[in-house]
């Protein structure tokens, strides 16, 4: 028998190269059978009504795949799926589960050893292996497909779900999907058109420089050519997005006119380096700073950096982009699409973007939302894709459809028309306040990060920002940025909604976010030296960023100041201490300036027990919905292996959301949601019906939040409130609020899976 490392090695590289599922799982049993030395390896899997299939075999009547089924309990197989339990057996016939059909050629097989296929508590299938003579497995070979099986079982069920489209059977359309991350809403139909992999830096080998100012001057040429490209994509990009879209390309800037990463190039030049590899090992330290932060928004950032040591690298080498050479749409396809990729090419002309690598929060997205093009990141199987492959970017459900039958185009050609006309409705609401039919108004705020995310905000009908994130600038610093250089940054934001609340978080960093110039190690980053624990312990530069806060604000009254993290009164009194000695030292300073309200993220779950003693110390509290539900259910939301664990909607969440609204009501302050939840029709439906104040979301949730709001009455939102808080069950209260907003007309909140 093969080893049983090797043998899962060769599994994950043989299913994740497979093109559609059928070949994945034939393969799969294929592996199995030649690493056991047996006669027989089969898979089963459980498909409408918990029914096992036989998916594919190697050893059985091949004519027998897909005509084989049991139901739960019925034959050896349907027992296992049942008990959850392998079964070795010496002589399967003797057995009284066994059941005999006839088409499949079993009757000469005696020995026989299955597993089940386990996913998150939940059957997947079933894995078999038969021997012809009379013997039972030895506990290795129970212990091997034992492993293999619950390998299989950590892996996504959709990889073995054979029949999802008609690629498993059509003979023109191989029609097959590809699973990657939602980035941008919308569903968009072309020709894939493949930017060149010769411009992934990452691949390029350790070389020494053979002429030192050669390699330099070839480096400082990509620089200049480089600031050149950015500026004019900016230019093409402001011309078809409204406002501060552009500003997306600030970030760029920042890293190319900055001493830090052109600086590490140079340097390793200068020690006899060609300018490549410099530039790769420069790249690969400043974005692996970003890579170890646990904030995805932040880790995203890395994704920004790459992207631009892409662009230097092909700068470096002459490489030209690829032509559009027909009429026809195209989707953009790469290993790592940039900004400055899809500003080269006419943006009526694009159908979406597909990124083998990057983040649903990488600005690829970001942009995508703004032009209203379907992004999908981290598909896995991207460079199987043929160029000129007709595929179907599903940007909702984060898939895409390769070489599609005319009945899979037509079904998306109608959602497309669906999800338009939707769009060009809600627009019609921008202007409107989103207020029930009895009455009852809330407040719809937009979450931004860098000024790239603020004109979306505005163009959806943002009233408000509900969270600015203030990370960025102290991140790409090779130290902590100045005071003025803070100014700039938050004045833009302010002076964008101007009139308009903008909830700036102050820094929340350490731990899972380190600065490059100011590391430092924790065994628990999660519950270490983090957010306000941090700043408050370095006060210098807690007090510089007050400072530039208030400056940026000037005399209006649109500052409000979130403090993130917090878990103690004494936390929340210190930083009122900073704030009354930054007005004083301004006010003498002859600044212009006026107290800010200022508040706190309710994300801790002991800062609902220190609410009350807060009474006339806070304006506001802010409800980081995420954070509060992971640190209440203990359950990482980004890790595969629990993220069926975490809801929103879980009763201890409602439960802890209500708490909070009681002190509040005491204390006379409003409350907001600045989490997923906010944009969730099921959560804001709850959070209607609680009476939170306002809610924070991506810029595209709110025309359909609003849509939501200004359908139902307030009474029937806490009818059911009322409802939910009798439902242990997180599924069931979703099918309950799901049935609800259908009946009110609301079904294309939801979008079809």
């Amino acid at each position: 028998m093969q080893n049983l490392f090797l043998t899962l090695k060769q599994l994950i590289q043989e299913a994740s190269a497979a093109s559609t599922a059928t070949v994945r799982v034939q393969g799969i049993v294929s592996r199995v059978k030649s690493a056991m030395e047996v006669a027989v390896c089969s898979l089963y899997l459980s498909g409408e009504d918990d029914v096992l299939t036989l998916a594919a075999t190697e050893g059985l009547n091949p004519e027998s795949v897909g005509n084989i089924s049991l139901k739960p309990g019925e034959g050896l197989v349907g027992w296992i799926a049942r008990t959850h339990h392998p079964l070795n057996l010496k002589n399967a016939s003797e057995d009284p589960h066994f059941l005999y059909f006839p088409e499949t050629g079993e009757e000469i097989y005696k020995a026989f050893l299955g597993a089940p296929v386990v996913h998150g508590g939940k059957l997947v299938g079933v894995l078999v292996v038969e021997q012809k003579e009379k013997r039972k497995f030895t506990e290795e070979e129970e212990s091997f497909l034992v492993t293999v099986a619950a390998h299989l079982g950590s892996t996504d069920p959709e990889d073995f779900k054979i029949g999802t489209t008609a690629s498993d059977s059509s003979e023109t359309h191989r029609n097959y999907r590809i699973r990657g991350i939602a980035g941008a809403p919308g569903v968009g139909i072309g020709r894939a058109l493949l930017l060149p992999d010769a411009m992934d830096l990452m691949k390029v080998q350790d070389a020494t420089a053979t002429d030192i100012e050669h390699e330099m001057a070839l480096f400082q040429k990509a620089v200049n050519s480089t600031l050149a490209d950015l500026d004019a994509s900016r230019d093409k990009i402001s011309g078809i997005v409204s406002g501060d879209v552009g500003e997306i390309f600030t970030f760029y800037r920042m890293l190319l006119e900055g001493n830090e990463l052109p600086g590490m190039v140079e340097k390793d030049i200068r020690s006899g380096k060609a300018a490549s590899p410099s530039l790769r090992s420069a790249v690969i330290h400043f974005s692996s700073q970003f890579e170890a932060m646990e904030d995805e928004y932040l880790r995203a950032r890395a994704e920004d950096i790459q992207n631009l040591g892409n662009r230097l690298y092909a700068r470096l080498r002459n490489v030209e982009v690829p032509k559009i050479q027909s009429n026809e749409k195209v989707v953009l396809v790469g290993g790592l699409i940039s900004i400055t990729d899809i500003a080269e090419y006419p943006v009526e002309q694009l159908a979406g973007i597909v990124s083998m690598r990057g983040s649903a929060l990488s600005h690829t997205a970001v942009l995508g939302k703004a032009l209203g093009l379907p992004v999908v990141m981290g598909v896995a199987h991207g460079g199987e894709l043929p160029d000129g492959e007709l595929i179907i970017v599903d940007g909702f459900q984060g898939q895409i459809f390769v070489d599609p039958q005319p009945s899979v185009v037509d079904e998306f050609r109608r959602l497309i028309a669906s999800e338009s006309g939707l769009v060009k409705e809600l627009s019609k609401l921008k202007e409107l306040p989103a207020e029930t039919v009895d009455g009852a108004r809330i407040r719809l705020f937009a979450n931004t990060g860098l000024l790239a995310d603020i004109s979306p905000g505005l163009t959806h009908g943002a009233e408000g920002i509900g969270l600015y994130r203030t990370e960025i600038p102290f991140i790409v610093h090779g130290s902590f940025p100045s005071e003025d250089e803070q100014v700039e940054v938050y004045r833009s934001v302010l002076k964008a909604y101007k009139g308009m609340p903008v909830y700036m978080r102050t820094l929340d960093i350490g731990g899972d976010k380190p600065l490059p110039y100011f590391p430092f190690e924790e065994e628990n980053p999660a519950l270490g030296w983090r957010g306000v624990r941090f700043t408050l312990d370095n006060s210098v530069i807690f007090m510089t960023q007050i400072r530039a806060m208030l400056r940026a604000a000037g005399d209006s009254n649109d500052l409000h100041i979130t403090l993130p993290m917090i878990g103690s009164v004494p936390e929340v009194e210190t930083f009122l201490r900073l704030l009354e000695s930054a007005l004083e030292q301004l006010n003498e300073e002859g600044f212009a300036v006026v107290r800010p309200k200022a508040g706190i993220m309710a994300e801790v779950p002991s800062a609902i027990a220190i609410l009350p003693f807060l009474k006339g110390k806070i304006d506001f509290v802010s409800i980081g919905s995420n954070d509060l539900t992971q640190y209440l259910l203990a359950v990482d939301r980004n890790n595969p292996r629990v993220t069926n664990l975490y809801d929103h909607i879980h009763p201890a969440t409602l439960q802890a959301i209500e708490t909070i609204l009681t002190h509040t009501r005491g204390m006379e302050i409003p409350v907001s949601v600045c989490g997923e939840m906010a944009a969730d029709p099921c959560g804001a439906t709850l959070l209607l019906g609680m009476g939170i104040d306002a809610l924070s979301m991506s810029a595209f949730s709110i025309p359909r939040i609003k849509w939501l709001v200004r359908s139902v009455t307030r009474a029937e939102a806490v009818e059911q409130l009322s409802i939910a808080k009798q439902c242990p069950y997180p599924a069931e209260i979703r099918k309950q609020l799901r049935e609800f907003l259908c009946s009110k007309g609301l079904e294309r909140l939801f979008v079809p899976k």
